[in-house]
């Protein structure tokens, strides 16, 4: 990720994005899937380790107190202390404490208390956090296994196979598309049969391709099929383990694991939902998906209020061309109420970033005259004091547009999106 800051994104945006010259120069910011649900590694590994899968064991700690007090439970030849935030990269981290990395080692117990200290309550920053970091509250204190050998394994859903797909590679804990790209034949891949499930001999090809062998080879095929009940049995849309290695005492253990959840299974997964981690969100982008607002901030000063992931990238590229910068978009998405728009002309005036608002809708199932309501309500209620340029099209625009005429707003109506850009970016300048 980018050294400013993520953006999580829908799957259209994803799409989109590497079509965008804006987004390709990314202005410090990365476009990565939208992932609702974010959980930390130790809510992961005990949502496994609960459904019989093997992990390392472990303990979480908010205090050093309580850190030295689990190294010392663990009873453990050495002990791995990670600090627990959901971006990547920790390990070669540094701390606002002064002290570097994010996951050390250690014999002895009394150092993961004296870590511990420089790490709970203090920002660690990585390459895919913000510069200054990302607070850390709380600390996993696990057992260290040695790993005599790495392989890969994950299931996902397979448009193109209509179901479930176990893929593996006996090079594991490296980048999976390096070995795809250099040596696909070490790829290899298990078809599920989503009403019959995985089978025995499915899972023992995998573990023997994986190159378990021996008693192993059982045991890996055994944590292949808990691993994908798992994946069933959390509406997950991938499971991925890497390393899914072997320690020289002979067990197999998934050593680190990510979890992709499908987010439309909410309401069956209420207790997985509720752990959301959400604490490392923006707050605003927080607060808009309250509303079912998609807000993903930027580094400019003109705020994008739209409708569809195509016309947020197209909105984005038109004010960049005209030589403006966009501050932020707000996706309204198909069914909205003009309490949203409401909502929406609240989160973005609220940013103390953005010096003018454009407003870019094409109503197909979205009513141009709500939109038109919920801006009238927005900019009176709200005594909204940037520049507002509105560029409506679609259903129930003709209404729409005599409701912003007969407003006595100050609001600058535009007959297309490049007209819209340009009379946006203006007003910036101007000021």
């Amino acid at each position: 990720m980018a050294a400013s800051r993520s953006v999580r994104v829908g799957g259209a945006l994803r799409g989109l994005a590497a079509k965008s010259p804006l987004f390709a120069r990314a202005q410090g910011v990365q476009v990565t899937h939208k992932r609702w649900l974010n959980l930390q590694e130790y809510q992961s590994k005990k949502l496994m380790a609960d459904n019989g899968v093997t992990v390392q064991r472990f303990f979480v700690a908010e205090t050093a107190k309580d850190a030295l007090e689990a190294a010392k439970k663990l009873k453990a030849r050495e002990i791995v202390l990670k600090a627990q935030i959901l971006a990547g990269g920790r390990g070669k981290g540094v701390f606002s404490s002064g002290l570097k990395g994010g996951v050390h080692l250690t014999k002895d117990p009394d150092v993961v208390g004296k870590l511990a200290k420089q790490m709970l309550g203090y920002n660690l920053a990585t390459k895919q956090t913000a510069k200054e970091g990302v607070k850390v509250n709380k600390v996993m204190v696990a057992e260290a296994l040695d790993i005599s050998r790495e392989t890969y394994l994950a299931i996902l859903m397979d448009r193109a196979c209509n179901g479930p797909v176990i893929v593996g590679s006996p090079q594991g804990g490296v980048d999976i598309e390096e070995v795809a790209a250099t040596n696909p034949e070490l790829i290899f891949k298990e078809e599920i049969d989503i009403f019959e499930g995985i089978k025995d001999n499915q899972a023992l090809r995998m573990a023997e391709n994986l190159g378990f062998d021996g008693p192993l080879q059982q045991q890996a095929a055994d944590q292949i099929k808990k691993l994908y009940h798992l994946f069933l049995k959390v509406d997950a849309t991938q499971v991925e383990v890497n390393p899914f290695g072997e320690t020289p005492e002979g067990q197999v253990v998934c050593f680190d694991a990510k979890i992709n959840f499908d987010d439309n299974a909410e309401f069956r997964q209420e207790e997985i939902f509720a752990m959301d981690d959400t604490s490392e969100n923006d707050p605003i982008e927080t607060e808009a998906a309250n509303y079912d607002l998609k807000y993903i901030g930027m580094d400019g000063n003109i705020a994008c209020f739209v409708n569809g992931a195509g016309l947020a990238m197209a909105t984005c590229d038109i004010i960049d061309l005209h030589g403006g910068k966009p501050a932020n978009f707000l996706d309204l998405g198909g069914g909205v109420q003009e309490s949203q728009v409401y909502q929406a002309f609240k989160l973005l005036s609220a940013d103390p970033r953005v010096e003018a608002i454009l407003v870019n809708i094409f109503g197909g199932i979205v009513n141009c005259a709500i939109i038109a309501n919920g801006i009238t309500k927005a900019c009176r209620e709200l005594e909204l004091k940037v520049p507002l340029v509105v560029r409506l099209e679609g259903t129930n625009v003709h209404e729409a547009k005599r409701i912003l005429n007969e407003s006595g707003l100050p609001i600058m109506a535009a007959i297309d999106l490049d007209d819209a850009a340009k009379k946006a970016v203006a007003s910036v300048a101007n000021k």
